[in-house]
């Protein structure tokens, strides 16, 4: 069996994070009888240098044409960067909206899970870490105020900016109908969040999702409130199994959610459109400030390429060969910088990534 996969190495450590997916990826292959064509594909900075955009049409077409995207990280340092002195549409950033747009993938799917060995790492308090936690949030990637008209004007006299945020049932009910689909397989249960005391948007929300919960009745279904579940995501969060919301909350939780697990680096996450295709990438960001030295944490990455091996590739026992490798390189103490703790054995990207691999590929 043959796929056709697309790379994009990204900016800052995003080449060196995806070499040792890469890596991971060729080594699983080999063990489980299949094979992987890859496509170099420019976005980002690196697109930026090339040809003045931070993705380009060629791109999008090459884009299309793979069963899934493995990608790095993407953008800079916005306080040095000169890409940070272009026109908003020209940044590195950019071409992250208009590839989830153009790919149509609307479900942004990030774990949150505690490994026992990372509970030291964890930021809670210990009574709360002993517990553990293995969520998703589910977040609505293609609509809502980062797609909606905006713009800023002078009105009477006063600068006035304006973001829309609108969403349509459409747009809702294929991201609720993803993410009851996601808790069928897990613990079953979704949260709803959302702003329903003061967004119209909100409301909607509540009223699709809870059309599409009542076909699911082996499914908890629950609301809650935006700013309760940003408090419950460092109070309680084994709570949680799938936590469904729009585009703006999304992004912010997620970021709450990563950290919680002792390090952003740990944390995997799939775009996907309706579909068997979907984008993989690590949820953090590039950290230019230490691009090219050798000490990122490339497992959200591998991790992430483990997500793409089960969601569009249907080759589950190498996704699984990949977490478990991980599972058990964590088990036998070895970490990078990030989640490095007392009696355990400190190593490079490369190293990591190598570390992986020998567990994948066995004696």
């Amino acid at each position: 069996m043959e796929y056709n996969i697309g790379v994009i190495r990204g900016d800052g450590i995003g080449p060196e994070i995806v070499k040792e997916a890469l890596k991971v990826l060729d080594g699983v292959c080999g063990r489980y009888g299949f094979s992987l064509n890859k496509t170099e594909i420019d976005m980002g900075g690196c697109s930026i240098d090339k040809y003045g955009i931070p993705l380009t049409e060629e791109a999008i077409r090459t884009a299309k044409a793979q069963d899934a995207i493995l990608m790095g990280s993407i953008g800079g340092d916005a306080k040095t960067s000169p890409w940070y002195k272009l026109e908003p549409s020209k940044r590195p950033e950019a071409g992250l909206l208009s590839i989830r747009k153009e790919l149509n993938l609307f479900a942004n799917l990030r774990p949150s899970v505690l490994f026992d060995e990372l509970k030291s790492a964890c930021p809670l308090s210990k009574e709360t870490a002993d517990k553990g936690f293995d969520f998703v949030i589910m977040r609505e990637l293609t609509g809502g105020l980062y797609f909606g008209e905006r713009y800023t004007r002078e009105i009477d006299g006063v600068e006035t900016a304006v973001d829309t945020l609108s969403y349509n049932e459409n747009e809702i009910r294929r991201a609720a109908i993803k993410a009851f689909d996601i808790a069928a397989k897990r613990g079953k249960k979704v949260t709803l969040v959302d702003k329903a005391n003061v967004l119209d948007s909100s409301r909607l929300w509540r009223k699709v999702t809870g059309a599409v919960a009542a076909e699911h009745p082996d499914i908890t279904f629950e609301t809650m409130l935006v700013d309760n579940c940003a408090m419950q995501i460092v109070k309680e969060p084994s709570q949680f199994d799938v936590i469904l919301t729009e585009n703006m909350f999304g992004d912010i939780l997620s970021d709450e959610a990563a950290m919680i697990t002792g390090s952003i680096g740990m944390l995997s996450s799939a775009s996907l459109n309706d579909t068997k295709f979907g984008l993989y990438e690590p949820s953090g960001g590039s950290a230019p400030d230490i691009a090219g030295l050798n000490v990122a944490n490339p497992i959200a990455t591998i991790l992430s390429a483990a997500m793409m091996l089960r969601y569009s590739l249907d080759q589950d026992r190498a996704a699984c060969a990949v977490e478990d490798a991980v599972k058990q390189v964590l088990k036998d103490g070895i970490r990078t910088g990030d989640i490095m703790s007392e009696g355990c054995r400190k190593v490079s990207t490369d190293e990591m990534g190598d570390a992986i691999l020998d567990r994948i590929q066995g004696p």
